[in-house]
């Protein structure tokens, strides 16, 4: 009898908890929603990719944007490349201008390209920002075919094209570009991701033939390239350290790049997407080299084993446990994988066990990006999507636009698909590319702006209802890096780390974002800077965009 009372109380006890972990599980997130303001915020950009009837490969992957303070009012202002005629490569109207919109505050922006001096030269890609010479302004590198440009923020309102004097080349069809300090040495480095030998003349045949339906052609038509890092000397100028760093060593396809600490040895390390081969991740060796190791540990390749479109990357901690993970997208059949960092036993493919990967098996993907959208503490995925070929429909069962997509993050290493629910016009399709997060409007809550081909930009406000509190770190180096680029921060269960880089092609240089809950003051916050230095700050208020600055010792 004592047995059996002994048994059902057990089974009680595991029948209780049981149904505790099913209804935390079944809880939702707090609600997600967006609103698109770009109209009446002035936000007036179309993406033009300048599209010829021989389906040059070039006019289906333009479209990065760039998040970064220009003018350092503490607004957060937006940068857009743009395309430029095909096949001359020169942006010969003004509608292939790049364009800069200046933050007024209250989400109305001010196009200031002019005056700036950044309508741009060539077929413009990727963007990246970042204060590369430690002057406390943000300087801005663009990619694109054949035509890099870097450009020095004079802090006047106006930016200077140093890309020669700097040492920066312009030789191949380059993507994006990312800035890091691979060294440690206090000054960021550059990473350009190159895609692959094209030109503009004689295109090849791609499609069918038999009913003269052109389409994109496939990566396999052309020949990869290694990608380019270049090592910051501090006099304004930099040195091609491709080959003696070991990142020439390996040829790619490259789209993307993200950084972060992967082992938390203390060196940023470096992960490139790539179209239809394995993805790289190149550890950094601490002595000024690279080791190519994303087989061995687990982040070249879904389970599966299939090479797969690798398009946008986000490289940060989604599960609270304090190691970075890595998200990127893909195309339609392929799902957006999700690569668990297990620590010492490397990454494991988490993209089912996330639930990211039948929510996303339908769907193509460009840029994305894992923010805390209701301030729940947990990070979410927003996802700007489109197919790569307008001609996909004919010849698969795929569409070529669609509607961007929110995943709310459960909590529990699983994520759910709250688009739907994140407002009438998100559910709108178009042809998006990249994709910058920033809180535009200083009120905690992280609002996303997209391109998309060949119509106007988006502008997602975001209006969660939900009161949850936040705080934003905005960095400020003295020992390390001016940005604080590479900066591990821990807030409770929490971990983020400073980064410009997230999503395809584009820079989101604004801070690092916390959602806190509930809670009203945090009792304490780790900062562990890349110069070693460990700070730690106690009892600080939530709500508040806080400037931190590195110790001297």
């Amino acid at each position: 009898m004592r047995l059996r009372i002994l048994l059902l109380g057990i089974l009680s006890f595991l029948s209780i908890a049981l149904l505790a972990q099913l209804s935390k599980r079944a809880a939702a997130p707090a609600p997600i929603q967006f609103r698109n303001v770009a109209s009446a915020a002035g936000l007036n950009f179309v993406l033009e990719n300048a599209p010829t009837p021989e389906k040059r490969l070039i006019e289906t992957m333009p479209g990065g944007v760039a998040v970064f303070d220009y003018d350092g009012d503490g607004l957060d202002d937006i940068f857009f490349t743009n395309g430029a005629s095909v096949p001359s490569l020169m942006k010969s109207a003004p509608k292939f201008h790049n364009h800069l919109f200046r933050n007024l505050g209250g989400m109305k922006f001010k196009d200031v390209t002019a005056e700036a001096g950044l309508t741009g030269v060539g077929y413009s890609i990727g963007a990246s920002a970042a204060d590369y010479d430690n002057d406390g302004q943000v300087d801005l590198f663009i990619a694109g075919v054949n035509s890099n440009h870097l450009y020095h923020n004079l802090g006047n309102g106006k930016f200077e094209d140093v890309t020669s004097k700097a040492g920066i080349k312009s030789d191949v069809w380059s993507i994006a570009g990312g800035w890091f300090d691979y060294d440690n040495d206090g000054l960021l480095d550059l990473f350009v991701v190159n895609y692959v030998k094209w030109s503009p003349e004689n295109p090849p045949f791609c499609g069918d033939p038999a009913h003269n339906i052109r389409a994109y052609c496939h990566p396999r038509f052309f020949e990869g390239l290694p990608n380019t890092l270049y090592h910051n000397r501090g006099d304004g100028t930099f040195e091609d350290v491709s080959v003696v760093s070991g990142i020439a060593a390996k040829i790619g396809k490259g789209m993307s790049v993200a950084f972060a600490d992967y082992d938390g040895d203390g060196m940023t390390d470096v992960f490139v997407t790539n179209d239809k081969q394995v993805n790289f991740l190149f550890h950094n060796l601490g002595n000024g080299k690279f080791a190519e190791v994303a087989l061995e540990i687990g982040a070249a390749l879904p389970d599966d084993g299939r090479t797969i479109s690798g398009m946008g990357t986000d490289f940060r901690d989604y599960d609270n446990d304090g190691r970075p993970d890595i998200v990127l997208a893909a195309l339609a059949g392929e799902t957006f994988p999700l690569f668990r960092n297990e620590g010492k036993h490397g990454f494991r493919d988490w993209t089912y066990r996330s639930r990211i990967g039948p929510l996303t098996h339908q769907l193509s993907g460009w840029s994305l990006g894992l923010f805390d959208f209701n301030n729940d503490g947990w990070k979410d995925l927003f996802t700007a999507n489109s197919h790569v070929n307008d001609t996909v429909e004919r010849f698969e069962a795929a569409k070529y636009k669609l509607a961007n997509s929110i995943f709310a993050n459960d909590g529990d290493g699983t994520f759910r698909d709250v688009s739907k629910d994140a407002g009438a016009d998100f559910q709108a399709a178009h042809v998006h590319r990249g994709a910058a997060f920033a809180d535009f409007s200083r009120d905690g809550k992280v609002d996303v702006v997209v391109s998309a081909i060949g119509e106007h930009a988006e502008l997602w406000e975001n209006v969660s209802p939900e009161a949850n509190t936040w705080l934003i770190l905005k960095l400020r180096g003295t020992r390390s890096n001016r940005d604080g680029m590479g900066t591990r921060i821990r807030i409770g269960n929490q971990y983020n780390h400073m980064t410009a880089n997230a999503g395809y092609a584009s820079s989101s240089h604004s801070g690092v974002h916390f959602g806190l809950g509930k809670v009203r003051q945090v009792d304490r916050i780790e900062i562990r800077w890349p110069s070693g230095i460990k700070q730690v700050l106690t009892n600080v208020s939530a709500n508040q965009i806080l400037p931190v600055t590195e110790p001297s010792k």
